[in-house]
C-alpha cells in the first residue's frame, strides 16, 4: 500500500482516540528486554522501563534517553530494594539525557563512579529534570576519587529519600560539577570519603535539605571546591559555587561538617552539627586564579546548633586568600561537653550568639537530636522566611528554635 495511502487511512484514527498509550516496557531476567540498555534503546517519552527483582550486570548505558514535558520515562524497580546493578565501571552511564524519573533501585561495587551522568561536554546542552528516588548507592569498590553519583553538567536535578553508603577514601557521595537548581533532600550519607555532597565547577542555586550525615568524611558538604578552568558550567564563572542552601541538616562527626571552599552567597540555616571532629566549619580559597576568582565571602552561618567534645581543635578554619570578614554568623548555639569555658574563635563578630548552653536534646545516644520546650535553642533562633521546615518537616514558628529541630508540639 502507498505510504500516503495509509498515512491518509490512519489519521482519522488517530484523531478519534488520541496518541497512543505510553509502554510498560518489561525488563530483565526471562523479560522481553534483558538488560536496562536495550530497554533505554526503545523507550520513547512517557513509557515505564519496570525492572524486575534481580542482580544486574554495571556498564548499562542510557544514552540519550529523553522524555518530555509531561511525559516523563520513568525507571522504576518492581519491588523497592530487590534490584541490584552490581559491578562495572560505572553502573549506567548517560549523556544529555532528560526527563528521568529513577526510583527504587541499588547500585553497589562500581570501580570508577556508582552512577555518571554528563553533558558529553556540551555545556549548552545539560542533561536535565532528572529525580532519583528511594534509591540506595553504596560500597564503591575504589580508593581513589570515585563517586557514588557523579553529575557532570546537570541541572534541575532532585535527589529524595536516597541512601549514601560506604563511599571510595578520596571521593563523594554526590559530585555535582556545574550543576544548576537542584534539590537534595531526605537522604541518609554515612561512612563517606572527601565529603558527603560537593558543588563545584560553577553550580549555583542547590539546596541541601533535612539529610543525615553520619561520619561523611573529611567534609561532610563542601561549598565549592577545586575545578579545572575547562570544566566549568558556566565556562565565564567567577566562583566555584554560589547561591547554595544548606537547610535543616543533621551532621555527626565528619572532620569537618560544613566546608566553604570559594563559594559566595551561600547559607548555612537551621543545622545541627553533633561533635565534629577537627573544626566546625572551615573557609577556604583551594582555586588561586585571583585575577579571575572571587574570594570566598559573603556566606552565612546562622541559627545551627554546633556541639562540640574535646576532640575539636578549632572551631572555625580560616585559610589564605579568602574573605572571613564579609560572612555573618548570628543566632547560633554553641555547647562545649567538656569544658564550661569554652569560648567559640569565630573571624567576625557573631549577633545574638548563645554560648555554653546545653541545648538538652532528647536523646543523642540513639540519634534524636530534637529539642523540648525547656531547651534553650527554643524561641531563640532568627525568625526567617527560609528553611520552612525543619528536619521532621514541622513548619518553624515565627520564633523559631536554633536547630534542625523545631520544639515538637
Amino acid at each position: 500500500m502507498p505510504a500516503m495511502r495509509l498515512l491518509f487511512l490512519l489519521l482519522p484514527l488517530i484523531c478519534l482516540h488520541g496518541p497512543l498509550p505510553a509502554a510498560v516496557l518489561h525488563t530483565g531476567h526471562g523479560q522481553r528486554y534483558a538488560s536496562l540498555t536495550a530497554a533505554a534503546k526503545a523507550a520513547v517519552p512517557g513509557d515505564t522501563i519496570l525492572l524486575h527483582n534481580g542482580t544486574y550486570p554495571g556498564n548499562q548505558s542510557l544514552q540519550g534517553l529523553r522524555g518530555a514535558p509531561g511525559k516523563w520515562i520513568f525507571i522504576i524497580a518492581a519491588s523497592k530494594g530487590a534490584v541490584l546493578f552490581e559491578g562495572g565501571t560505572a553502573a549506567w552511564t548517560g549523556t544529555d539525557i532528560a526527563y528521568l524519573h529513577i526510583e527504587g533501585i541499588e547500585f553497589a561495587r562500581q570501580t570508577g563512579n556508582g552512577l555518571n551522568i554528563d553533558d558529553g561536554g556540551s555545556y549548552a546542552t545539560p542533561s536535565h529534570h532528572i529525580v532519583f528516588q528511594h534509591c540506595v548507592f553504596r560500597d564503591m569498590a575504589a580508593t581513589g576519587n570515585n563517586d557514588l553519583l557523579k553529575l557532570s553538567g546537570a541541572d534541575d536535578v532532585v535527589i529524595q529519600q536516597c541512601t549514601f553508603l560506604n563511599g571510595s577514601h578520596a571521593g563523594s557521595g554526590i559530585d555535582m560539577v556545574g550543576c544548576h537548581n537542584s534539590l537534595i533532600r531526605q537522604c541518609r550519607f554515612e561512612n563517606m570519603g572527601a565529603n558527603a555532597v560537593q558543588m563545584k565547577g560553577g553550580s549555583s542555586n542547590i539546596r541541601v535539605e533535612a539529610c543525615v550525615f553520619k561520619n561523611a568524611g573529611s567534609r561532610a558538604i563542601n561549598l565549592g571546591g577545586s575545578t579545572g578552568q575547562a570544566f566549568f558550567r558556566p565556562a565565564n564563572a567567577t566562583w566555584e559555587a554560589t547561591g547554595l542552601k544548606v537547610y535543616s541538616n543533621v551532621f555527626i562527626g565528619s572532620d569537618v561538617p560544613v566546608a566553604f571552599v570559594g563559594c559566595t552567597h551561600s547559607e548555612v540555616v537551621n543545622n545541627t552539627i553533633y561533635k565534629p571532629g577537627r573544626w566546625a566549619i572551615r573557609i577556604l580559597q583551594e582555586n588561586k586564579d585571583t585575577a579571575r576568582f572571587v574570594k570566598c565571602g559573603s556566606n552565612t552561618f546562622r541559627n545551627n546548633i554546633v556541639y562540640v567534645d574535646g576532640q575539636l581543635r578549632t572551631t572555625c578554619s580560616v585559610g589564605p586568600g579568602t574573605a572571613p570578614e564579609s560572612f555573618t554568623f548570628s543566632n547560633n548555639l554553641w555547647f562545649h561537653a567538656s569544658n564550661n569555658t569554652w569560648v567559640p574563635q569565630l573571624p567576625v563578630h557573631e549577633k545574638s550568639g548563645l554560648i555554653g548552653k546545653d541545648p538538652m536534646f532528647s536523646n543523642a545516644d540513639e540519634e534524636d537530636l530534637s529539642i523540648a520546650p525547656g531547651s534553650p535553642a527554643a524561641l531563640a533562633g532568627l525568625p526567617l522566611r527560609l528553611p520552612e521546615k525543619d528536619h521532621t518537616g514541622q513548619w518553624f514558628r515565627h520564633g523559631r528554635a536554633i536547630g534542625a529541630f523545631e520544639v515538637k508540639q
